[in-house]
């Protein structure tokens, strides 16, 4: 695939906070963790811990960090705070560094699944695809998981990256199956769809996503984009109306007044 949208990648970022910061909080090989279990430590753990993934949320991101470190010197066995630790320093552009924090996380709970899926993403957006594609079974492999549609679409938006193109429809597949309303998948799954010439299908998901308030510039470009090459004219004008009343200082705005349907 490639091209995959900026913003459908941040979702799959920002998508993993709630599991980080709420399923996340025990660890998934033990029982699980209720108030009366918990030490003094740890409630003080979390409540910095729900600080950092607020500021993390607002984007607040040395703030964020700084919470997060807090939570792990009152706690260093807290898994969440290791695993929001390395999302921090993902979305600051610290690869080594966020590795190493879900590494540990790893270490305290071997059988997070949010965490493997975090770490699978982040091997995913350094081209380390093998070791992202280990991760990501190794998430979909956890008994009862709840995350498994989301980690089914980044393996297919990963697998797409790399090049693996039945895997990844495969993959997408599985995740709308669990999950039919998730717009990043319905927008890959017409993506790849359009790279490989099945205008028709495209169609049939970009209609799901352009048709609700998800619809965004990208998905509707490539809607036009679909439509003018089924040579539907009517329905890609509608399109373009669309685009150009809602983002019209967009790149994808510039492209549909330029006519570059082929870009």
């Amino acid at each position: 695939m490639k091209r995959v949208a900026w913003w459908l990648g941040l979702l799959v970022l920002v998508g993993v906070l709630t599991a980080c910061a709420g399923a996340a909080l025990g660890p998934r090989d033990r029982d699980l963790v209720t108030e009366s279990d918990e030490t003094d430590a740890r409630k003080r753990a979390r409540v910095r811990l729900e600080l950092a993934a607020g500021y993390f949320e607002q984007g607040q991101m040395t703030v964020a960090l700084d919470e997060a470190k807090q939570a792990l010197l009152i706690d260093p066995s807290f898994a969440a705070g290791h695993n929001l630790r390395g999302l921090i320093y993902m979305r600051l552009n610290e690869p080594r560094l966020a590795e190493d924090s879900f590494q540990q996380a790893l270490r305290v709970s071997p059988r997070d699944a949010d965490t493997l899926h975090n770490l699978g993403w982040m091997y995913c957006q350094a081209g380390r695809f093998a070791e992202a594609s280990d991760s990501f079974q190794r998430a979909l492999q956890i008994p009862n998981y709840p995350g498994s549609a989301r980690t089914l679409m980044a393996q297919g938006v990963c697998q797409a990256k790399a090049g693996q193109l039945q895997d990844a429809e495969r993959s997408l597949m599985r995740s709308f199956e669990l999950d039919a309303g998730n717009p990043i998948t319905v927008y890959n799954l017409a993506l790849l769809m359009h790279q490989r010439g099945e205008s028709e299908r495209a169609r049939f998901y970009l209609r799901r996503l352009n048709n609700s308030e998800l619809a965004n510039a990208e998905s509707l470009w490539l809607g036009i984009k679909v439509e003018n090459r089924l040579q539907n004219r009517e329905a890609a004008s509608q399109l373009g109306v669309q685009l150009r009343r809602r983002f019209p200082d967009s790149r994808e705005a510039g492209a549909y007044e330029r006519g570059a349907f082929n870009e």
